[in-house]
This record gives structure tokens, C-alpha cells and sequence, in this order.
């Protein structure tokens, strides 16, 4: 899952908002101690969901059909699922996708100063370009996933090829959207995690 999806599977209070949004920032068990636990929960939430995205049976049939870029296919597919919950929110939401990710960057503003340097650098971006609410048009996959590979270390030019196979495997790829959907949304609603990110039991709430 990409920022979208994580923003909103924690869109029950803000500070949850932004522990989902830094789970990508904050790395390694130390760190979180940095923050409040509120926003720790959700760090540890959001690592959570990103095992639980790759053991999926969907995502891993849906990697599958990357063939030799199945390594890179995993980046592609995040931002490819945040496109298919953009592009059909009313499936999921009755509050209009405008109104979240205005909400969403206001948060990020609210909390500019506290942000780890590469969040804090990216925030402003993000709110500028709309980046989550342009997810909704197909040309921002491709145009997300070629900004992420010029960000990679070596082989970027492997992720970018991976657009290809989205195109080209777009029926299964959105029938392994639905499929993984509803399974993280009722997963990650009734997970109580510990701050290892094991599960540890049922926390009660529904993120429905």
C-alpha cells in the first residue's frame, strides 16, 4: 500500500494519519520511542500492513506476473493500488476524496516541525501537486513510479519497465485490488498490534 491507502485505513483521528504516513521514515524500534503512542500504534501499523500486503495470495499472484522485474513489481503495484482506491473512493467512502486529502496535508502542515527531514521535504510537495488526490488519473501511476525510480540507488530503469506489465495486466491487477481490499481493511481494523508489530490480539475497532 502507498500513502493513500495507509492515510486512510488510519483516517480515525489524525494522529493516527501521521504514524501511517511516517511508517515509510521511521526506521528500527529506537525511533519510536520518539514519538507519542497514539502515532507509535500506527508506525507499528503501518509496518504491519506492508507484511501483510506481501503475503497476500492476491499480491503474491499478482507479483508473479511481473516474471524477472517481480522485485521491483512490489513498488509499482503500491502505487497502482492507491490509483485503483482514487479512482473508485465512493466504493469505499461517502466523504468526497477531495475533503481526506485536504485533511491529510493539513495534518502534515500541523506537524511540519516534527517531521523526519525527508518527510518534511516531501510534504509541501505533496499538498502543492495534490499528489494523493491525482491519483485518481492513470498517467500519475506512471508518473509516480518513474519519480520513484530516479530516487533508487541502481536499476531504476527495471522498476520503470515494470509499467508495462501494469498496463498490460491491468484486469488481473485491479481483480487483485479487490481481492486484498476488503481482506487489509477488515485485517488491520481488528489487529491489536505490540510495538514489534506482532499481533496480539483483537483491538475492537472497525476501520469500516
Amino acid at each position: 500500500m502507498n500513502y493513500l491507502a495507509h492515510a486512510w485505513l488510519a483516517r480515525h483521528s489524525d494522529d493516527a494519519i501521521l504514524g501511517q504516513l511516517l511508517g515509510d521514515f521511521v526506521h528500527g524500534q529506537q525511533a519510536l520511542l520518539d514519538w507519542p503512542l497514539p502515532v507509535r500504534s500506527e508506525i507499528v501499523r503501518h509496518r504491519w500492513i506492508d507484511r501483510f500486503t506481501d503475503a497476500h495470495p492476491a499480491v503474491v499472484e499478482a507479483r508473479s506476473r511481473f516474471g524477472p522485474l517481480r522485485r521491483y513489481a512490489g513498488i509499482a503495484l503500491d502505487v497502482y493500488f492507491d490509483h485503483c482506491l482514487a479512482r473508485d473512493w465512493e466504493r469505499w467512502n461517502a466523504s468526497p476524496l477531495d475533503a481526506f486529502t485536504a485533511r491529510v496535508y493539513r495534518v502534515l502542515a500541523a506537524r511540519q516541525a516534527e517531521l523526519p527531514p525527508r518527510l518534511a521535504a516531501m510534504a509541501p510537495r505533496m499538498a502543492a501537486q495534490d499528489w494523493l488526490g491525482s491519483y485518481r488519473q492513470r498517467h500519475s501511476v506512471d508518473r509516480a513510479v518513474r519519480g520513484i525510480a530516479t530516487r533508487l540507488s541502481r536499476n531504476g530503469d527495471r522498476l520503470v519497465a515494470c509499467l508495462e506489465v501494469l498496463h498490460r495486466e491491468r484486469p488481473a491487477l485491479e481483480t487483485a485490488f479487490l481481492t486484498l481490499f476488503p481482506d487489509l481493511v477488515t485485517a488491520s481494523g481488528t489487529t491489536q498490534l505490540n510495538e514489534t508489530g506482532t499481533a496480539g490480539g483483537r483491538s475492537g475497532r472497525s476501520c469500516w
